[in-house]
């Protein structure tokens, strides 16, 4: 450090004055170079490499409905790697924020809301049951923001506004195929139906049921109902019983399921059961045993299928998941997310006015599940399948178009 009273003199000044014009010259050509630098690398890097597309999923994948959601979560996951491995989409990579609703009421609208304004995604996949997308629906509706509901098969989802789409049929198509299924197939009159009353698919699909059933000439002899979580239907099952009806179906989840076709076999019922695709799970096998073989249900897929697009999906399904066979709902997972990154190579931008506008134009997409057309209520058009368990196994029984 310089004393106070030392004065510097004229030829240290200009010294001074003359390194520091040099070190300004060299700030200043460094700070170019570090420019040009900064912009060809800006250049020569991937368009996409800070700047993802984010994508939500919810769904249960975890509690008593996580059976629905793992598999379509699988099945997004599976999408999403193979569009990030492809390059993208418009040139950005993908990113899915996924969120577990716990199989909890009241959790779908909560992580919508999260995924609407925390996590600023462009569009949401899930639910699987209705009542999820029921939930979140509307705060994605307010939000403008596009929701592909994956397994929702209540009609009132896509009700709920105009940014809200599905990749799977709805409960009227379904319900009418299994009246038709029990009348030309089973060779059924008399139904007995029971319903869960606190489960808006489950409702639904029950209404259409038994005024499909009746308009076929069948009739539904009695009518019982449960709540969710139920574990004794023995009550319900002794009065079907004495209604003395052919078949009994039940509308509800695949757990309820396997313990109605337990109890419906102790209590001397012969005749075949059936249930909607909510009865698919490996675990209506696990936890039904002997009592389910040569029970029945509708879903939207087989993997049985000898479709292309169904045979190379299994094989890399198989390949990512370590030997697991999907089943329809990862299936569907898969077609949601395919088709939603369709739709935004179409729109050519994530805006979702265009965004919403290119999955509503959607036609005849090559899905997994079968091709879908959404029509102008925002549903999917396709075909259903009857699957049967023969031998502890899942297998086709038959297609049923639209």
């Amino acid at each position: 450090m310089m004393p106070r009273s030392a004065v510097p003199t004229n030829s240290v000044i200009a010294r001074s004055a003359a390194t520091k014009q040099s070190s300004w010259i060299a700030t200043a050509r460094f700070a170019h170079l570090a420019m040009t630098i900064c912009v060809m690398a800006a250049l020569a890097a991937p368009a996409h490499a800070a700047d993802p597309i984010k994508v939500g999923q919810y769904g249960a994948f975890s509690g008593k409905e996580a059976s629905f959601g793992t598999a379509a979560h699988k099945g997004v996951i599976l999408a999403f790697e193979e569009a990030n491995a492809a390059g993208g989409v418009l040139g950005r990579p993908v990113e899915l924020v996924s969120e577990d609703n716990q199989s909890k009421a009241g959790e779908s609208a909560t992580i919508a809301k999260k995924l609407a304004y925390r996590d600023k995604v462009v569009a949401v996949l899930g639910g699987n049951p209705s009542s999820n997308s029921l939930e979140a629906a509307p705060v994605l509706q307010n939000a403008k923001i596009p929701m592909i509901a994956i397994s929702s098969t209540n009609p009132k989802v896509t009700e709920m506004g105009t940014y809200i789409f599905r990749v799977c049929f709805i409960d009227p198509f379904q319900g009418a195929v299994l009246a038709k299924f029990a009348r030309d197939s089973l060779h059924a009159s008399r139904a007995g139906v029971i319903t869960s009353v606190n489960n808006a698919y489950s409702v639904g699909i029950s209404k259409v049921f038994r005024e499909k059933f009746t308009a076929a000439g069948g009739v539904v002899a009695i009518e019982q109902k449960h709540s969710e979580g139920d574990k004794d239907f023995r009550a319900q099952l002794t009065a079907i019983k004495a209604a003395g009806v052919d078949v009994i179906f039940h509308s509800s989840n695949y757990t309820e399921g396997a313990l109605i076709c337990i109890q419906a076999r102790q209590l001397g019922f012969t005749g075949p059961l059936f249930g909607g695709d909510a009865w698919e799970a490996p675990q209506l096998i696990e936890i039904g045993g002997a009592a389910v073989e040569g029970t029945y249900y509708s879903t939207h897929g087989s993997p049985e299928s000898t479709a292309p697009e169904v045979q190379n999906f299994v094989k890399k399904f198989r390949a990512r998941w370590d030997g697991e066979t999907p089943d329809s709902i990862a299936a569907l997972g898969y077609d949601a997310a395919l088709l939603l990154f369709d739709s935004l190579k179409r729109a050519g931008t994530t805006d979702s006015v265009k965004l919403r506008d290119a999955i509503a134009a959607t036609t005849d997409f090559p899905g997994v599940t079968g091709h879908i057309t959404i029509d102008k209520d925002r549903n999917a058009t396709k075909s259903a399948v009857i699957l049967t368990v023969k031998n502890g196994k899942f297998a086709y029984v038959e297609t049923v178009a639209p």
